[in-house]
């Protein structure tokens, strides 16, 4: 194997095989804003800009420990101007549009870019971040470089452990926080995907894999990039989600492989059928999070696996899981059973290991002398938090899974949104599988909510469909409906109808977020009380 040096260093690598090979394509669906066709770039082309762009960033004084913020959308401009940072030691620190000036001014004061670096109808955003940022910095256009602020270039060569990005992980509590992440991790991430095999295995140079999620985090960034990139593959960039051209999208696009969260399968679901259904090439998608009652009924309908996976910023590739062989155990929120090059343990809240089968937090590192290898470098600015989820030299994961008899896992939740009702412990992603099933229920999350007698209670945000009614009445349907599958004290005491759910760029709920939401919605009495039903039936079970 070949020393590792940058993620630049390993796409030209790739180009000495397949220079002619496509790297990128942006179907003209995700281009129409801004292209009037679609986009593509082979191999060898994408380097030639690379290398011009790293030529006018080296004359500029950019060197090895120096980070750029970037607002670059999903579009062929990150990679190339990423690559191209790279080859130099620069890090990149992407920045969400979607974000609020506010929350993007702290990211740009906690990283502390020499610039921001924006594609053109994005400087006006840059500009309004710096009007709120307590360190303000230049805001350069991607069509206008001469702008660039001089730097004293240093003399270090990058090599695998310097910084290649610091992505800031969003849907917690408190303010995000900045994860350190090297040459070395997103190798890592790559060469993990790439030697998956079985029902993942790729073939090198012809694989298209198409995404829709965003490039600031690192799903797009580190696990796709990084697994096309290393096998000479096509990466296919939307610029969102488009359900209604979907389908239409993979067949034309020549797609082989598509990633997803959980939430697309079901908005896919729920589209009329249509001849583009089966008319794609796809083998697998790589995902997680997928409703459990929706993973038969996907793969019969659309002829695609969907290949459950585990990992998290900091983790990387470094102690991933994927379920790439079978029995994949579809409908148990299986991800596969973890590999050598990993250790791991399942813990309950004193640390000690659980009994197989029983659920607790996921502890991982790698396998070696060096547990941290290929995880992520560190939180930026956040040494004691850093200690604090190496504890031990495990990694904490903050995720509640159980072991399956066959040593396959089990994800139950994120230890964060367990609701502890009267010592029970319930999952918010079991009770959001069991409502989103019931008719006129759109989208659904649940979260703990305070309660003076039990210390919390379920509290279900629900989005209606169209032809239901947010009514007291619908509220007592939905839950007796519920009451049908749970167990009486997992159904929802607390019922809120919401216009839409708090989500990430990438789709994922913010759980944080609304556990807020729900707190100030019973202090104000505007949430459906149900709890005196959950008595009831309380009552009746044990009669």
């Amino acid at each position: 194997m070949p020393p590792i040096t940058t993620v630049a260093a390993i796409f030209r690598d790739t180009i000495s095989q397949f220079a002619d090979r496509p790297f990128l394509h942006i179907p003209a669906v995700a281009a129409k804003a801004y292209a009037a066709t679609a986009i593509d770039l082979t191999y060898g082309e994408a380097e030639r800009q690379i290398s011009a762009l790293e030529a006018i960033y080296k004359a500029a004084g950019l060197s090895t420990g120096d980070r750029v913020g970037v607002i670059l959308e999903n579009r062929a401009e990150f990679f190339l101007h990423w690559l191209a940072l790279n080859a130099l030691g620069v890090s990149i620190v992407p920045l969400n549009a979607e974000a609020t000036p506010s929350d993007l001014a702290y990211i740009v004061d906690d990283s502390g870019p020499v610039f921001v670096l924006a594609l053109p109808e994005r400087v006006g955003l840059g500009e309004k971040i710096m009007t709120v940022a307590k360190n303000p910095v230049r805001v350069v256009a991607t069509t206008d470089l001469s702008t660039l602020p001089r730097i004293e270039a240093k003399s270090t060569e990058p090599t695998a452990a310097t910084e290649c990005a610091l992505l800031y992980t969003s849907g917690s509590t408190g303010a995000p926080k900045g994860c350190i992440l090297s040459n070395d991790y997103f190798y890592v991430m790559g060469d993990w995907y790439r030697n998956l095999g079985h029902l993942c295995t790729m073939i090198p140079g012809t694989e298209r894999l198409l995404t829709p999620l965003p490039l600031v985090h690192m799903n797009a960034l580190a696990t796709s990039a990084m697994g096309m990139i290393m096998t000479g593959g096509c990466i296919i960039q939307l610029d969102r989600f488009h359900p209604s051209s979907w389908w239409q999208t993979i067949s034309e696009s020549g797609a082989t492989i598509i990633h997803y969260l959980g939430v697309l399968p079901a908005i896919l679901l729920a589209l009329p059928e249509s001849h583009y259904d089966r008319a794609h090439k796809v083998r697998f998608g790589f995902g997680a999070a997928v409703n459990p009652k929706h993973h038969t009924v996907f793969e019969e309908r659309f002829g695609i696996l969907l290949l459950e996976a585990w990992s998290m910023t900091e983790v990387g590739g470094a102690a991933a899981v994927m379920a790439q062989k079978e029995p994949r155990h579809i409908g148990t929120s299986c991800f596969g059973v973890p590999e050598s090059f990993m250790e791991w343990r399942i813990v309950d809240d004193a640390g000690k290991d659980v009994s197989p089968g029983q659920p607790g937090e996921f502890l991982v590192r790698r396998a070696g002398d060096d547990p941290r290898a290929g995880f992520f470098s560190g939180y930026h600015n956040k040494p004691e938090e850093t200690a604090e989820a190496w504890a031990g030299d495990w990694f904490h994961t903050g995720d509640i899974v159980r072991e399956g008899p066959d040593g396959s896992l089990h994800f139950v939740d994120r230890k964060k949104s367990i609701v502890r009702r009267s010592g029970e412990n319930i999952s918010s992603f079991e009770v959001e599988a069991v409502l989103s099933q019931i008719p006129g229920v759109a989208a659904v999350g649940v979260t703990p909510a305070p309660d003076e007698i039990r210390g919390e209670e379920v509290f279900a945000a629900i989005v209606l469909k169209d032809d239901a009614e947010p009514t007291e009445a619908t509220a007592v349907r939905i839950t007796d409906a519920a009451r049908a599958v749970l167990t009486y004290y997992k159904v929802p005491g607390y019922v809120a109808f919401l216009p839409s759910l708090p989500l990430t760029a990438s789709q994922k709920l913010q759980r944080g977020e609304l556990k807020k939401i729900a707190h100030a919605l019973v202090e104000k009495n505007a949430a459906y009380d149900l709890r005196a039903l959950k008595k009831k039936q309380k009552a009746e079970k044990s009669a």
